[in-house]
């Protein structure tokens, strides 16, 4: 079931350069019609539904379950429990790398936090087995749970987010400190917080012997493949996902659960096909989140305002029996010139579901405390926060002395600033109110992200009618990535965007690579590109050695794939479309394949980010403390802009996160008993069109020639790093009020006022 989400209107074609153009999306009349299929959108044949019970209490184990009465219930077919799960090929509880984590499948009758699987119940229908689920009546051995700072288990690390160190020193931080005339230190605190994607996660498996094919939302296929084929002792090309849309995944979607890997045992055992469904509740536990924070910042400064030492100290939730440690303290790492940085991590365990990646792992909450500390220090030195960090922005990567790529950060800044009106912004707080007597503020932030790049693997097919088809397995999660990556194919193929047909979201395709940390487009891309410029170059041996070709006799001088054609690089003048090539060589199609990764050289010599600033201005409400964001500025260069439609999305919602993240956003825990207070959309609070303000998204241009051949940079994540410390510090600004602790609360504000 490969993708082809469908093709441009024809108001859409373009001659010439295709990348750039500002096209709507492919898949937009799909999903806006309610055609697009997503999982659990599959009903096979004889399909049955699963549905897990979860635990209700955060420590101890499962002494009984009513299986007896969930059996009799009318239309239920089994129940999976310790028991009699049948057995996996892997250990549930060795870690897969790269991005394995152990996952709860029934192995024990241990609790280990609350929502975690303790049975899955099989029916002929949802309702049936979701019934019988509320029959199991768990009774429990119950522990004290192990939910806060002082209950919690610290220690030390071995290794934060995906493997990097927990520790990283530049200098001599406690020298710098001391010579520092003055010293910034303060204690900031970040909540857990939930993907909560608008599409669940769901799943469904069916067997045919050896062999499964799985519909599921998924953003690294191959890897996903190979995981499940070890839990089920198969070839890894015996996995077939097919992942054609998804509605979102800000990284959860990128690592197998253990509700997933019971549907697929599930299935096998029973001989039929079997749909799970996680409902809105259970997907606070199972499937990842941001873990809490508690970051200390160190900053010195000399006279001049220019920084002496930064130390970031970060200390950081995970689960008891696995670990995923925001890497938060790293944050500090790129941004700002020190003589003297400190970045270093401690673990906490509690008693929940483990973290894992949630969108700008790390940088969302080390830039958060980062940028706020930063504005204390401008505070303390009597400088304009923004005159502070031009005063301090690294030119190279601190540490390795690297040059960045590109150097966009200044132009970020003064474009920004100029179209917020910063030049206009009192330093001292509570100096300016609006027409409704409100308190006004205005606050910035820098925002700074990584660009990865994965090894991905495309094909290339150019067609007899003059059309082409393009194929890699990779995933969409509402980002845009179907149109910018025909975008990036077509303008290898010298067509136009609606004369190819792109499949993607299915794992027998070539290997797309992963979809997460604003790589894939990137990554994707540049083997879509190359495995284009592979079935030109294949098409052109053909033009240039037939006599009967216009083209005969210039593969020395090389040719030029443009508007369907192929012309002469020394004249334009002496072309053939790519339909006579083909017709008079008696082929059908010409077929181009293409690997591309990192260049490693470039890497080893350059540091390579996006780089952004975030201006803000919130209003509050004097009397009440109700704060509103009323107005965000961001200034981003990301290198070559595929799409600046996408991208303006993408730059959007990374904002409005960042609303969600200073204002909103925050999964509230019972402390007696570990579970989570707010596990729904309801009391769970993110930003509606209410909160969302007046938004504005420059694009600051950026020529980049060492991050890759295309020069693009990743947009998805970039835009929450800057805009969380621009809201605080537009608080502060506002009320003269500094708040440390995330969300930002009334009673911070009003309890804190000054008379």
């Amino acid at each position: 079931m490969p993708l082809d989400p469908a093709s441009p209107s024809p108001q859409h074609r373009r001659h010439g350069s295709n990348m750039g153009q500002p096209l709507t999306r492919r898949d937009g009349v799909l999903k806006v019609t309610g055609r697009a299929t997503y999982a659990a959108d599959n009903h096979p044949d004889g399909m049955l539904y699963a549905v897990i019970a979860v635990s209700t209490i955060a420590r101890g184990r499962v002494t009984a379950l009513d299986v007896e009465s969930a059996m009799a219930h009318p239309g239920v077919v089994e129940v999976l429990t310790p028991t009699n799960r049948p057995p996996l090929a892997h250990d549930p509880d060795e870690k897969m790398p790269p991005f394995g984590f152990r996952v709860e499948v029934l192995q024990d009758d241990t609790v280990r936090y609350v929502n975690q699987p303790i049975a899955m119940v099989i029916g002929e229908t949802w309702e049936a087995a979701t019934e019988a689920a509320a029959l199991l009546d768990p009774q429990y051995e119950v522990e004290s749970a192990r939910t806060e700072l002082k209950s919690g288990k610290r220690y030390d690390l071995a290794a934060i987010g995906i493997g990097a160190p927990p520790r990283t020193a530049h200098g001599d931080v406690e020298a710098g400190l001391k010579a520092a005339a003055q010293v910034t230190e303060a204690d900031y605190v970040t909540p857990s917080q939930y993907h909560n994607a608008m599409e669940p996660h769901a799943i469904v498996a069916e067997w045919d012997g050896d062999r499964v094919t799985i519909d599921m939302p998924n953003q690294a296929m191959a890897l996903s493949c190979a995981a499940y084929a070890a839990y089920f002792g198969i070839p890894a090309e015996n996995v077939l996902i097919r992942s054609p849309f998804l509605g979102g995944g800000f990284g959860s979607k990128a690592i197998l659960n253990g509700p997933q890997i019971l549907a697929v045992l599930a299935a096998r055992m029973l001989g039929r096909p079997v749909k799970l469904s996680l409902t809105r509740a259970q997907m606070y536990g199972p499937v990842g989140h941001r873990g809490r924070t508690w970051q200390k910042l160190r900053i010195g400064t000399d006279h001049d305002g220019r920084l002496t030492a930064l130390h970031h100290r970060a200390l950081c939730a995970t689960s008891s029996f696995d670990e995923f440690i925001e890497p938060a303290a790293n944050a500090s790492l790129p941004l700002y010139a020190s003589p003297a940085i400190l970045a270093e991590h401690e673990g906490l365990r509690l008693d929940i579901g483990t973290p894992g990646p949630m969108r700008a792992p790390g940088e969302a909450s080390g830039s958060a405390a980062l940028e706020v500390a930063m504005d204390e220090a401008a505070q303390a030195c009597g400088m304009d926060p923004l005159a502070f960090r031009l005063a301090n922005y690294a030119e190279t990567e601190p540490g390795t002395g690297r040059p960045f790529s590109s150097k966009a950060l200044r132009e970020c800044y003064a474009e920004g600033a100029k179209r917020f009106g910063w030049a206009g912004r009192p330093i001292e707080p509570r100096q300016m109110r609006d027409e409704n007597g409100f308190l006004v503020g205005w606050g910035m932030g820098s925002a700074v992200f990584p660009c990865p790049h994965f090894p991905a693997e495309a094909r290339a097919t150019l067609r007899a009618d003059g059309t082409a088809l393009v194929e890699t397995a990779g995933a969409d999660m509402g980002q845009g990535a179907w149109t910018a990556l025909a975008q990036i194919a077509a303008e290898a193929l010298g067509l136009d965007p609606d004369q190819v047909e792109l499949h993607s979201g299915i794992s027998s395709l070539p290997d797309g690579g992963i979809a997460g940390g604003s790589g894939h487009t990137a990554s994707a891309g540049l083997a879509l590109h190359n495995a284009g410029q592979d079935a030109i170059a294949r098409l052109a041996e053909l033009a240039t050695a037939d006599p009967a070709s216009p083209l005969f006799g210039a593969g020395n001088i090389g040719v030029v794939a443009r508007s369907g054609r192929l012309h002469r690089r020394d004249d334009s003048g002496r072309s053939e479309t790519y339909a006579k090539i083909l017709t008079r060589a008696g082929r059908t199609e010409v077929v181009g394949k293409a690997r591309a990764a990192r260049d490693e050289a470039a890497a080893s010599t350059h540091a390579m980010y996006s780089h952004g600033a975030v201006f803000a201005e919130v209003k509050v409400d004097p009397d009440l403390g109700q704060m509103r964001v009323t107005r965000l500025v961001g200034a981003f260069a990301a290198g070559r802009i595929i799409n600046p439609r996408l991208v303006r999305s993408q730059y959007f919602g990374g904002m409005i996160w960042g609303i969600s993240f200073a204002l909103l956003e925050e999964a509230i825990t019972d402390r007696r008993t570990g579970r989570i207070m707010n596990a729904d959309l309801a009391e769970y609070h993110v930003p509606i069109n209410a909160d969302a303000p007046s938004l504005e998204a420059i694009l600051v241009p950026e020529d980049d020639p060492y991050v890759n051949p295309l020069g693009v940079k990743g947009v998805g994540e970039i835009g929450i790093t800057g805009t969380v410390g621009a809201i605080a510090n537009a608080v502060w600004h506002a009320t003269g009020v500094r708040v440390r602790r995330f969300p930002i609360r009334i009673e911070d504000v009003l309890v804190n006022q000054p008379t």
